[in-house]
């Protein structure tokens, strides 16, 4: 029993639900004005994270065939749980995760609703379709900041951080398909990497991260955020961009591109720190 459940938690892939919450939860520290509710904001994280994950378990169900391939320990592909078993969680997830948006407001709960089926439609067909499942998953990323400044009713506050949070997942989720491009391929999903090829790809994720990278100067220039939002970003979150590129051109092998997309993870998170001291 703790072999199944251990499994059904590892589904949700842990990781990235808890980055999802501390997104909300920034999102709204960043917007609070002069009245917020500290439950809403609570509400708002748990709310995210368990979307996030019913994303992820869905995600493993429709992907079975191809995770034989390119992720077989995952807990689907291994036998450690079934596909029914996964849907039920998913139902599971996705109905706490809506009750508990539509306590906070009905804006919060048409972005669930929204995060809900747009998870499901790139599982099901967008992720197959070159940059447009990317750009799904970015933009998904970035409305996290947004949704944490809904609960505190001041979600323009949140635009600059999403579209930081956009731009570093669209930059990882294209890393993500050229780890992915032999599995892919045998199934036949067009991505990216494999209409355009390795090297046009790293130039578009090249481009991006610079313009990641300059556009990290404006917040601090504008005086937006303060002196420890730039130093995090100019000591730690830039020059861990600037490595993930170097290596990038180094080697194409599975094992470096998964080493460089959990780097842009963890760069992610101290994206985070830099705008929570910065504010």
């Amino acid at each position: 029993m703790f072999l199944k459940i251990k499994s059904l938690f590892s589904l949700t892939r842990p990781l990235n639900v808890l980055i999802t919450f501390l997104v909300v939860i920034v999102g709204a520290v960043i917007c609070i004005g002069q009245e917020y509710s500290l439950l809403k904001i609570i509400l708002a994280g748990i709310s995210a994270a368990l979307i996030a994950g019913a994303g992820n378990v869905i995600n493993d169900v429709i992907d079975l065939s191809s995770d034989k391939i390119n992720h077989p320990k995952r807990p689907l592909p291994s036998g450690k749980i079934t596909s029914p078993e996964a849907v039920i969680e998913y139902t599971l997830l996705t109905t706490v995760a809506l009750l508990l948006s539509a306590f906070i407001n009905i804006i919060a709960l048409v972005i669930v609703s929204v995060t809900w089926v747009l998870l499901f439609l790139y599982s099901y067909k967008l992720k197959r379709v070159p940059l447009v499942g990317n750009l799904t998953v970015a933009f998904l990323t970035g409305l996290a900041f947004i949704y944490g400044g809904v609960a505190v009713n001041n979600a323009q506050s949140a635009i600059i951080p999403a579209f930081f949070a956009f731009m570093i997942n669209l930059i990882r989720e294209l890393i993500k398909d050229m780890q992915d491009v032999e599995g892919d391929s045998q199934l036949g999903i067009k991505t990216l990497p494999q209409k355009m090829g390795f090297g046009r790809t790293k130039i578009i994720i090249t481009s991006l991260s610079a313009l990641l990278i300059a556009a990290t100067l404006i917040p601090f220039i504008n005086r937006i955020y303060q002196i420890e939002f730039f130093v995090i970003v100019m000591v730690i979150v830039n020059p861990l961009l600037v490595y993930v590129i170097k290596k990038l051109f180094e080697d194409d092998s599975q094992q470096n591109l998964n080493k460089l997309s959990n780097i842009l993870k963890l760069d992610m998170v101290f994206g985070l720190i830099a705008i929570f001291f910065g504010r």
